[in-house]
């Protein structure tokens, strides 16, 4: 690839935000972050979850890595090979970005304070704001 297509690449998985700080994950390496450890945590080989899943291993393993957007059939099937359930896997995203998030907007209300201004108080919006990062 060329490297104006790599920096816009690393752009897009940054976020090109410029002092924001770190930058939000994107939600196919959560998912495949959450996939691998639960894998792992239950002693089973990508070979295994990849049969009970009717997945091709090299695609399964493209997911756990955040190489590939899987559809949400394909996501489903793993899921339920892992012996999870969609409430499982979005609150295991929300406990893990959630404290992140929080701090982020706590930062950028105690700055618009310093500068005089008021952030309207936005309670229950960062739950959502969280998922959909």
């Amino acid at each position: 690839m060329s490297e104006s297509v790599l920096r816009s690449l690393d752009g897009a998985r940054g976020g090109d935000r410029a002092g924001e700080g770190a930058a939000e994950p994107l939600m196919r390496d959560l998912i495949g972050d959450l996939l691998r450890r639960t894998r792992t945590e239950q002693a089973r080989t990508l070979r295994e979850v990849a049969e009970a899943a009717q997945v091709s291993l090299p695609y399964l393993s493209e997911i756990e890595r955040g190489r590939k957007e899987a559809s949400s059939e394909v996501l489903a099937a793993v899921y339920r090979s892992l012996g999870l359930g969609i409430a499982d896997v979005l609150g295991e995203l929300h406990r893990r970005t959630s404290p992140a998030r929080f701090e982020r907007v706590g930062q950028r209300r105690a700055h618009l304070s310093r500068a005089g201004t008021t952030a309207p108080s936005r309670s229950g919006q960062a739950l959502v704001m969280s998922l959909a990062a």
